[in-house]
């Protein structure tokens, strides 16, 4: 399964603008923003797939996004593994 995981941006890369450090469950990766029109700002939120952030989203559903994705379990887990398994600088 394939899952979009919320996370908020922390601070964006000064040397390379398609990138932002972002916090997903006390997870911190560089990901890749490059997609978005709209560059986010720290403290705003994304939705995250394989390393890319594919939308903007507000605090409200990204917390809700959260809730279900820890309701799902493992599919949750795999992904969050996947995350801290990558390294994009």
């Amino acid at each position: 399964m394939c899952l979009g995981i919320p996370g908020e941006v922390i601070e964006l890369h000064p040397e390379q603008p398609d990138l932002a450090k972002v916090n997903v469950s006390g997870v911190r990766r560089m990901i890749n923003i490059g997609l978005l029109q709209d560059p986010p700002v720290p403290g705003e939120w994304v939705l995250i797939h394989v390393g890319f952030a594919l939308s903007k989203i507000d605090e409200q559903e990204a917390a809700v996004a959260m809730q279900f994705l820890e309701g799902i379990g493992q599919a949750y887990e795999d992904e969050l593994t996947a995350l801290k398994a990558s390294l994009i600088e």
